[in-house]
């Protein structure tokens, strides 16, 4: 008895993008009908640490206990390009700031991004975010 195998082969065609996101590889497909969203939100532990960072430096040079963020630098023991780097995140839009805290960014948004040249607009922030309310 001799059997007759035939092996078919069956493409499935997925839009999908890799990123990179807290040091491992991250899945990102398009947004749109049949696609789960986040089964709960998932906060950032970077973004967290940086925005908490970012509004505690404010209270320190608001409140006269560094005068200047080259002083406070020098006390953080931190380089002083990056500390103005984080220390915009406190321009950040409200909403913004919330999204993040909630854990509701977009999967995509890191740290980086909001450190590389960022605008001061909120409305363009949230466009370039991609935190555009509909």
């Amino acid at each position: 008895m001799t059997a007759d195998i035939r092996i078919d082969t069956l493409t499935i065609r997925v839009p999908l993008t890799l990123r990179r996101y807290g040091g491992r590889k991250l899945v990102i497909v398009p947004e749109g009908e049949g696609v789960p969203g986040r089964a709960k939100p998932t906060p950032d532990d970077t973004l967290l640490k940086a925005l908490a960072r970012a509004h505690r430096w404010k209270r320190m040079l608001e409140s006269g206990q560094v005068a200047s963020l080259n002083e406070l630098s020098e006390a953080e023991k931190i380089n002083p390009s990056y500390m103005t780097r984080i220390y915009r995140l406190t321009l950040l839009a409200p909403d913004i700031v919330e999204t993040i805290l909630d854990g509701r960014q977009p999967r995509t948004l890191q740290l980086a991004n909001l450190m590389d040249d960022m605008p001061v607009e909120w409305h363009r922030q949230r466009e370039r975010y991609g935190m555009v309310t509909r």
